[in-house]
């Protein structure tokens, strides 16, 4: 019952909106004058971690640098939880537990924007291979106005009461961070939320805009390898072999009617099968081999047909070729993330939020429903009755809309070697505005 109170006290502050009262229209002027302050330095921060990023799980010198401003800001925080994350709090009276996450890592990519602070980096991986790394989504200027944020809303406590937690989340890009902090004890350090932000750009929408939808918002993934055993040998000898090439090869296109074959047309799914590592040499055919597959979906019983369906399919492709009961497949899940999904009133009252705070012509009506996945949810996926909410920021050129309803152009989008913040100024200080307005909200004093 208290939790039910707790939840309509919450969604009550929610519905007020920035220009509600003339101490509330203060507010606004005031954290837009925050957020414009901070502007060269949030900026020079961008650059430098755009110029040095890091993988998921390695993201050691940007957790430093988030630590130590959260720090200086006289935040409590927490370092090293699920390998490199960083968890910070600012308490501030009786009220409400709002937790706002931005992730850090970078991607295994080339950039190729041209860029003066283009990142030239190159890493060793545990297999000895090396690989660029790139900020390709976007997750330096998350980390940016994470730190914007902070700011904000230590300088406007007079206007909020409770527990604001921030969260800077390892390990995004492989669908695990989030639940990596979870299992490492991030509930032992920070108290749970009832409501948890997130945020991220996208180069769709002009800099200097946002947009909150109501609905689905982003899929739910797994990432999930799938170990063939064979038998190896000469390659002039196959028939002494069980090869697990052609398994690997059989069960690919055994893959490819998984969803067309077994999934309401109606429900969206995606089974991609992105790597395939067996064997090395032009003449071994090889013991065993991996397949790694990506799974996307928005029900979880189509998420359970599909699993279902790979381990029938890859289960019977062995049998076929003669595997032993033994050695049969097995099947690793890496990665899991729940669906991003916005709740209609909240998204609702964000919207009125927003637009009271940043003006109507900033809000974008949002990108319909996508097949791409966020694991941020998965920070309060145990948590009864916390609800999220996501924001899309703007990070395209001005006439980025126009130019798209006349060629059908896009930018290049999240993960393309040449993604670009177009105006990171105003993309980071838009976003440190928007979100420190929807915090402020859910903190509200009054």
């Amino acid at each position: 019952m208290l939790k039910n109170l707790h939840r309509a006290a919450l969604a009550a502050v929610l519905a007020l909106t920035a220009a509600t009262t003339p101490a509330l229209a203060d507010t606004t002027q005031r954290v837009n004058q925050l957020a414009e302050a901070q502007a060269d330095r949030l900026v020079s921060t961008f650059k430098h971690l755009h110029a040095n990023p890091e993988l998921g799980f390695q993201e050691t010198e940007t957790a430093k640098l988030v630590s130590k401003r959260l720090k200086k800001l006289g935040y409590q925080v927490h370092t090293g939880i699920g390998g490199t994350g960083v968890a910070a709090v600012l308490k501030n009276g009786d009220g409400p537990v709002v937790m706002f996450r931005s992730d850090m890592d970078g991607l295994p990519v080339k950039e190729d924007t041209g860029l003066d602070y283009a990142s030239r980096k190159q890493v060793t991986l545990d297999d000895g291979s090396k690989t660029h790394v790139a900020h390709a989504c976007g997750h330096d200027a998350h980390v940016s106005w994470l730190l914007g944020i902070a700011e904000v809303m230590r300088d406007t406590r007079d206007a909020w009461a409770g527990t604001l937690v921030l969260i800077a989340q390892p390990a995004e890009e492989l669908i695990q961070g989030a639940q990596a902090m979870v299992d490492d004890g991030l509930y032992d350090r920070v108290p749970k939320p009832e409501l948890l932000i997130s945020a991220h750009v996208f180069p769709v929408w002009p800099a200097g805009t946002v947009a909150v939808r109501a609905g689905r918002r982003m899929a739910g993934s797994d990432q999930l390898d799938v170990t063939l055993h064979g038998v190896g040998g000469h390659g002039s000898a196959p028939h002494n072999t069980i090869d697990p090439v052609v398994m690997g090869a059989r069960s690919v296109m055994a893959y490819q009617t998984i969803v067309s074959r077994n999934v309401d047309p109606q429900k969206p799914a995606v089974l991609t099968v992105g790597a395939s590592q067996i064997g090395e040499a032009n003449n071994v055919i090889p013991d065993n081999g991996t397949l790694k597959l990506n799974l996307r979906w928005y029900e979880k019983p189509v998420r359970q047909q599909m699993l279902d369906a790979i381990k029938r399919e890859t289960n019977g492709i062995a049998r076929a070729a003669g595997v032993a009961d033994d050695k049969m497949p097995e099947y690793t899940l890496k990665g899991y993330s729940e669906p991003v999904y916005n709740d209609e009133a909240l998204a609702e009252q964000a919207q009125q939020t927003l637009a009271a705070g940043l003006g109507k012509e900033a809000l974008m009506p949002g990108f319909p429903p996508v097949m791409g996945s966020e694991d941020f949810p998965m920070l309060v996926a145990g948590i009864e009755d916390a609800r999220t909410l996501f924001m899309e920021v703007g990070g395209g050129a001005p006439d980025v809309m126009k130019k798209y309803m006349a060629t059908g152009e896009l930018p290049p989008m999240n993960h393309n070697p040449k993604f670009e913040i177009i105006n990171p100024r105003l993309a980071i200080t838009t976003a440190v505005k928007a979100n420190s307005l929807l915090l402020l909200d859910a903190l509200s004093a009054e």
